[in-house]
């Protein structure tokens, strides 16, 4: 059952999706559907207008920019971002974040964009995306601009606007993912994602915490190395215990403790493919 009533169109294109969403309040982007459906279920979200923007062709495909830049389309599924070799090859831990979404089904019509923008649950990708420097192109009726994948962590996507891609910068394969899954939703109880660059360790980590949150902290503790389990458990406790956010049925000082075990294992895990 719908709790809200809406409208309903289907654009020919960019241009013509991006004038529907300005142009009526209340309208929402539909892509794969896997967050909005539900909240329209349930009355968590409310929608006059859908744009359907499914089926362009412009939002979609994975490709490398002359800079060594991964432009992954936003309309990627997350069942091709998680197979894609050049994705698996230079972005492992936003491939292992894609592969880590729900079930099957869940992954092969949820999209790349959608789980950035997903608002009010903890989701796998943000996480990954911030620990790669990654930013989000976006696309509004004034132009297109990019914010970084913290930046929009923490505000959301704008009003009137639309993902159009996620840029990864060049990193090869010393990135890594690990999360404890909720059992019954499989949304991250915790979840952390890595990348071991040249001037220390990008950390983030989410579920544990409000939102998807760097972790410079723990970077500038960590600094060149090593990244022993107990260095890293170390780091974790000398974060504020309100930063993680207690909930079902857990407390913060679990949540900083899990946060801190799931960072060291993927740190080991980027380390071993470097």
């Amino acid at each position: 059952m719908i709790l809200t009533e809406f409208d309903y169109v289907r654009p020919v294109g960019l241009e013509e999706a991006l004038t529907l969403l300005a142009g009526t309040p209340g309208a929402r982007a539909l892509a794969g559907g896997q967050s909005l459906l539900p909240d329209l279920r349930t009355g968590a979200a409310r929608a006059r207008l859908l744009v359907d923007v499914r089926h362009l062709e412009e939002l979609r495909g994975v490709e490398t920019a002359p800079d060594g830049t991964l432009r992954i389309g936003a309309l990627t599924t997350l069942a091709e971002l998680a197979a894609h070799p050049l994705v698996l090859e230079r972005a492992p831990e936003i491939a292992a974040a894609a592969r880590a979404n729900g079930d099957p089904q869940v992954r092969n019509l949820g999209t790349t964009g959608g789980n950035l923008a997903a608002t009010g649950r903890a989701t796998d990708l943000p996480v990954a995306a911030i620990a790669a420097g990654a930013e989000a192109e976006l696309a509004g009726r004034h132009g297109r601009s990019t914010v970084t994948a913290e930046e929009l962590a923490a505000s959301g996507v704008p009003a009137e606007t639309v993902i159009t891609a996620l840029l990864v910068p060049p990193g090869g394969p010393a990135g890594a993912f690990e999360k404890s899954a909720d059992r019954a939703t499989r949304y991250p109880l915790c979840a952390s994602a890595v990348r071991i660059t040249t001037d220390g360790p990008r950390i983030a980590v989410t579920g544990a915490t409000a939102r998807a949150l760097r972790l410079r902290g723990v970077e500038d503790r960590l600094g060149a190395g090593p990244y022993t389990t107990d260095n890293v458990l170390a780091a974790f406790r000398a974060e504020p215990r309100e930063l993680f956010v207690p909930g079902r049925g857990t407390s913060a000082e679990y949540l900083g403790h899990l946060a801190g075990v799931l960072t060291a294992r993927a740190l080991a895990r980027a380390q071993a493919h470097a």
